[in-house]
């Protein structure tokens, strides 16, 4: 296949799965129930963080944290009372614990009782000149685990850094949702301080599996420098917008099986 027959087949495919038909099945479907800002940024962060297993068992426990939480995320995380946190005993989905929630519930309390978005959680640690998101990813990481007062070891390893190698998969996703903006409706694009450009592609084994059989990744190892790779070659076709793709990769491993 040659680039350019790749590319309008990519974009085809772009065009077939970016659309709000998208969003009942996926995890973005979570902030789209909602619409004030905060909430949405709460309730895409953590659909975020469950997003590793079966897509209906990502939905389905982010909506039981949503209910949790009153179906209010920004009022619960700035103004719940240690009565309320005892609504959250017991939530679980894999690995992830109540421990990890009442470290993240915590750290985003924090957060918002000084900023008015979590957008700056991330783009404070970005540099001028900054190619991609990764001073972002790595500065947040630190910066969430930064308070002593509720700090959670364990905590760490669902919060992906590039220091670590990782792909970052799920933090790109939601990232993704928060930054790319379009006139179909599945992304959000209420953040406006990091760029479109700047982003990395979500490499989850689905879209790893497609890009090295369309042989537009050749790494082996699904990691940060994978990621690194797949999101430089889709700048070839967008230099603005290239995890757009994202759409064309994952709809074509899940969906079709490619």
């Amino acid at each position: 296949m040659m680039p350019v027959h790749l590319k309008q087949f990519l974009d085809r495919k772009v065009k077939e799965y970016n659309q709000p038909a998208f969003i009942k099945g996926d995890p973005v479907s979570i902030p789209h129930l909602f619409t004030k800002k905060q909430d949405i940024e709460i309730a895409g962060f953590f659909a975020a963080v469950f997003a590793w297993g079966n897509r209906a068992t990502i939905i389905g426990k982010s909506k039981e944290l949503m209910r949790r939480m009153d179906n209010a995320p920004y009022a619960f995380i700035k103004d719940h009372s240690a009565k309320d946190l005892k609504k959250l005993r017991g939530f679980k989905h894999r690995t992830f614990n109540s421990t990890d929630l009442l470290c993240l519930v915590q750290f985003l309390k924090l957060h918002y009782t000084n900023n008015h978005s979590l957008e700056t959680a991330f783009s404070k640690w970005m540099q001028p000149g900054d190619e991609t998101i990764e001073n972002a990813l790595a500065g947040f990481h630190n910066y969430v685990f930064s308070n002593e007062d509720f700090f959670a070891e364990r905590t760490r390893k669902h919060i992906a850094t590039p220091v670590k190698k990782s792909a970052c998969k799920r933090l790109n996703m939601f990232l993704r949702w928060m930054v790319r903006q379009d006139d179909k409706g599945v992304d959000f694009g209420i953040w406006k301080t990091i760029l479109p450009s700047q982003l990395i592609c979500p490499l989850d084994v689905h879209v790893a599996r497609v890009a090295r059989r369309l042989k537009i990744l050749h790494r082996t190892q699904n990691d940060w420098q994978a990621a690194v790779e797949l999101t430089g070659y889709l700048r070839t076709m967008d230099a603005g917008d290239p995890v757009k793709y994202d759409y064309a990769l994952f709809g074509l491993g899940v969906m079709e099986k490619f």
